[in-house]
């Protein structure tokens, strides 16, 4: 019997998912919506201004702040083709927001400079952890020569402080990491910091988040 597909595929993305077969989702991105919604809510302009999200992955992100944050244009990217069909297959479920959630383009974060118009923020979910110290600092790169004046760069994951995890389950998930792949693992905040600074980017208080995740800031002056 095939299962049919939410009203509202945002509310439940995991039953969306298994009624559609071949749909990415991932688990995080309901877990951490909303948390991030809230952070960008302080963080974002209450007028009309537009968000270009870095490796997107499933889209969903892109979705659900552009349908909790009506004053955004939420452009969502990715590094590949499979990448952008991906994203695309949510925009299908989700009509009523295409206006706000454009097609996704295609974005390398290791390779600036990436195409297309400035921008009020970039934002970033769970990418410098999985992705060599290089995506790191393109991603810097990248994002100060698209934020406008006062623009801001808000980056989303696990970090290193003061020479040290920030919590016991980082340490394992650190180590994992490592073992899958000897370029990935937690980045030192204070590193990102730097690398922020070397690009002219003012760093602002980054925030606590939920399972011991944090969330940087860097605002253009």
């Amino acid at each position: 019997m095939s299962l049919s597909v939410p009203q509202d595929p945002l509310s439940d993305p995991a039953a969306t998912a298994k009624a559609c077969p071949g749909l990415g989702h991932a688990p995080s991105t309901a877990r951490n919506r909303e948390p991030i919604r809230r952070a960008l809510e302080d963080l974002l302009p209450v007028r009309s201004c537009t968000v270009l999200e870095i490796a997107s992955g499933s889209g969903e992100h892109a979705l659900w702040m552009a349908r909790s944050l009506p004053q955004l244009t939420w452009m969502p990217s990715e590094a590949t083709a499979e990448g952008l069909s991906a994203i695309e297959r949510w925009r299908e479920l989700c009509p009523d927001l295409c206006d706000r959630v454009p097609s996704p383009v295609l974005i390398d974060a290791a390779r600036p400079p990436w195409p297309g118009v400035q921008v009020d923020a970039v934002f970033v979910a769970n990418l410098t952890h999985i992705s060599p110290w290089t995506a790191s600092l393109g991603l810097v790169e990248g994002a100060a020569a698209r934020l406008k004046a006062g623009g801001v760069l808000v980056i989303y994951g696990p970090f290193n402080e003061a020479g040290g995890f920030t919590g016991p389950g980082n340490a394992a998930f650190d180590a994992d990491l490592r073992m899958r792949n000897p370029d990935w693992g937690l980045r030192d905040r204070e590193a990102v910091d730097a690398t922020a600074s070397a690009r002219g980017l003012i760093v602002e208080p980054g925030r606590e988040m939920p399972a011991d995740n944090r969330l940087l800031v860097y605002r253009q002056p």
